[in-house]
């Protein structure tokens, strides 16, 4: 499935200061129905944006206008933790968000995001409080990922910080590849290499 090509991203961003968001809260295990990547940005955080009864919860941050449009969430340490369901990265990517920032991110995690297009930007916990500090101080804060200089910047103070990403999947996000679409971009090469084989 081929998604959006990741270069530089410049947005506002939602703030969820919470550590170890684990992904039953991401997307609650009742909606994990569905086969499909669609339609999982309705129940993202699911029972913290809405109450018992369906309302949202106004105070919440995806559901405060302040932040609306936001394509950047920056969350608190061990984001992602719990399960390994590929449910949580396409409920992040169907809400709209491209890039996710914390101190730490759960590794299943981290690359079922790298898979569907989310990118997944780990700081250092002092780099990410400047980030809480910042957005809480100015919603209208904004942040500048550079994914081929690999670094993020709190465009207010000009402060910045390097992250890492595996060559591979730099490649495939630039390119808005997922597995399958970087094979079948090499499909040229790989006949022309099978023609090579006695077998």
């Amino acid at each position: 499935m081929a998604y959006d090509k990741f270069e530089v991203l410049t947005s506002t961003a939602y703030p969820l200061p919470i550590e170890n968001v684990d992904t039953d809260q991401i997307i609650p295990a009742r909606f994990l129905k569905a086969t499909e990547r669609v339609g999982f940005g309705d129940n993202f955080f699911r029972d913290w944006r809405y109450d018992s009864e369906g309302n949202p919860i106004a105070d919440f941050p995806l559901n405060d206008a302040k932040y609306a449009g936001s394509k950047i969430l920056v969350g608190g340490k061990n984001f992602g933790s719990g399960s390994s369901r590929e449910h949580a990265a396409w409920s992040v990517y169907d809400f709209g968000l491209r890039c996710v920032i914390s101190s730490f991110f759960a590794d299943i995690f981290r690359n079922n995001c790298l898979n569907i297009g989310v990118l997944p930007v780990q700081v250092s916990v002092d780099f990410a409080q400047k980030l809480f500090d910042a957005i809480e101080a100015d919603p209208k804060t904004e942040i500048k990922v550079d994914l081929p200089s690999q670094t993020v910047t709190l465009l207010s103070t000009g402060e910045s910080e390097s992250f890492y990403i595996n060559g591979y999947k730099k490649g495939n996000m630039l390119n808005g590849f997922d597995d399958i679409d970087y094979l079948q971009n090499m499909k040229d090469e790989v006949e022309k290499f099978a023609e090579t084989r006695p077998f």
